[in-house]
């Protein structure tokens, strides 16, 4: 056979051999269509017979981008890839603080920020990535370590990364670490930078300076490159402290004396309790300079107050011993860091919050342990202190209040202050022991109650005088809580203890725990009760976060 025949088609009867065995074979009997040269359609890509595809609309051709969907229709739209409470409208206030924009938009998904407009004109060829992250973790850092809330801190981290044209960025803040990523596309490699908190520092007079800088920063009308910026920072770091070690030694020996006056003290219990003070202090200080953890600094510190108390009550002196024990430790209390420690925990932010907590609860057992201490040997030697007196000076409400000012007024010279917040948070600290008092004392109120609302006024002043500012909260709400913390529960608790009455002991510190919690909490609520009441915008409703129980 030649090539040429053996290319014939075969018959149907070669076609239809038996011998073929293939599991493919059309089977005997079964009509196959004539379907040309093309092979049959098995697609399923291919448009069904008689279907007729419809045209464009506009006259651009098939695929572009400016011709509407093939099933477009007003009345019957396709479905649409969007949540059920839809895509928020975003409207912010230009002149709104900065903290109150950038806290609304960090609440937001990343794809539902706006565009930033950068504020800050960016060197040649963009924004200097590295340099912006860099900056903004060094400025991140001081208001961390100044004692700043972690959404405060990152809101200001935010801020300066949008001011320089970084949209695509996400801070993360936790009690000793801070980090943050930057994204400039999504096909591109994200930017990632971190820096550690390494030291404390309580000095509101620096977190007032940064505040500022993060101002300016997001101020359209005032340029700042990143040099100016770099040098502002450096200056701010290496400024000096507005007071003096002296100054701060007499102001702890003045908070002690004014909270002896609080609960109940006369001129020599001022004036015990100012020098157990003023002693604790230096020998704390000393400590330090040794390189001693804060958990002994805190230990001795409480030693020389107890002990002055102690000397009273073995010399038979007259004297309310107990309210020097309690001026004393009024100094000593970690009311700063409950606050911030709370506030976190309330926004959200778990880790950082149970870091805060985890300090005062050492912190506290320090200064447990050197009370008890002096009061365990001071019991041993034949002193009679009774746990069951209590510590009031209702009868004295005019001296209450000019005690309560001296003490916040003091408490605000210790947190290294400016001068021109002093005068705001002493009357802030009056106006919250009066409204204390009157609930208390007067109206016979439960103390958990009115000093969780005095404490909701503090924060609510000190919110709206910020806001005034366009500062931090914290230089006006911190020091004005003073008059509240619970120095006399504490003590009592302690003293229980110390005579082996240990239910007594831990009822009154749980009452001492109560009142704490009842201070944070009031803070944190009077300033969201403030921000209610700012106009700035947002992105819709504020979504609230779910709850990850009961369903």
């Amino acid at each position: 056979m030649t090539e040429a025949e053996d290319r014939k088609p075969k018959s149907d009867e070669a076609r239809y051999d038996p011998e073929i065995t293939s599991e493919f074979a059309v089977p005997a009997g079964i009509a196959v269509p004539e379907t040309g040269t093309e092979p049959e359609t098995t697609s399923e890509f291919a448009v069904p017979d008689g279907f007729r595809a419809p045209q464009p609309v506009s006259g651009e051709p098939e695929g572009s981008a400016f011709s509407l969907p093939r099933t477009y229709s007003a009345h019957d739209a396709p479905a649409a890839f969007t949540p059920a409470s839809g895509f928020p409208a975003v409207s912010l206030v230009k002149d709104a603080p900065w903290q109150d924009r950038m806290r609304t938009m960090l609440r937001m998904p990343v794809a539902e920020r706006p565009a930033p407009e950068p504020v800050q004109k960016a060197e040649d060829g963009g924004p200097a990535v590295p340099r912006v992250l860099d900056l903004t973790l060094r400025i991140g850092e001081l208001l961390l370590a100044g004692g700043e809330g972690a959404e405060d801190v990152e809101a200001a981290m935010f801020a300066v990364c949008r001011s320089y044209g970084l949209d695509r960025c996400e801070p993360n803040v936790t009690f000793t670490l801070l980090a943050i990523s930057y994204q400039p596309s999504l096909v591109e490699d994200p930017v990632t930078a971190s820096r550690t908190v390494r030291r404390r520092g309580t000095d509101y007079t620096r977190l007032a300076a940064v505040f500022r800088l993060v101002d300016d920063l997001t101020d359209p009308d005032t340029h700042v490159s990143l040099e100016e910026a770099y040098r502002r920072l450096a200056e701010i770091r290496r400024n000096r402290h507005p007071y003096p070690g002296w100054a701060l030694t007499g102001a702890s020996g003045l908070l002690a004396g004014a909270a002896s006056v609080l609960v109940g003290g006369d001129l020599l219990v001022f004036v015990a309790a100012a020098i157990g003070a003023m002693l604790g202090d230096r020998l704390a200080w000393l400590c330090a300079g040794r390189g001693l953890p804060e958990f002994y600094q805190f230990m001795i510190a409480a030693m020389p107050p107890a002990a002055i108390g102690i000397a009273f009550s073995l010399a038979h002196v007259d004297v309310a011993a107990s309210a020097v024990v309690t001026g004393g430790l009024f100094a000593l209390l970690p009311g700063r860091a409950l606050v911030a420690g709370v506030q976190d925990g309330l926004t959200g932010f778990y880790i950082t919050a149970s870091a805060r907590l985890l300090e005062v609860m050492y912190f506290f057992v320090g200064i447990v342990i050197g009370v008890l201490t002096v009061l365990y040997f001071g019991v041993k030697l034949g002193g009679r202190l009774n746990p069951d007196v209590t510590l009031s000076g209702s009868d004295r409400p005019y001296l209450q209040i000019a005690a309560s000012m001296v003490l916040s007024l003091t408490f605000a010279v210790l947190l290294q202050q400016e001068r021109s917040t002093v005068l705001a948070v002493t009357l802030n600290g009056g106006v919250a022991w009066s409204v204390y008092g009157a609930m208390h004392y007067a109206g016979k109120i439960s103390p958990v109650a009115s000093t969780a609302v005095a404490a909701g006024l503090v924060g609510l002043f000190g919110q709206l005088l910020s806001r005034y500012r366009f500062a931090s909260a914290l230089p006006y709400t911190t020091a004005a809580i003073g008059p509240l913390l619970p120095g006399s529960a504490t003590y009592f608790g302690l003293l229980s203890m110390a005579q082996n009455e240990v239910d007594k002991g831990l009822v009154s510190l749980a009452k001492a725990a109560s009142l704490a919690m009842a201070i944070a909490i009031g803070v944190n609520l009077g300033s969201e009760i403030s921000r209610l009441g700012l106009r700035v915008g947002s992105a819709g409703k504020r979504r609230a976060a779910k709850r990850t129980r009961g369903f």
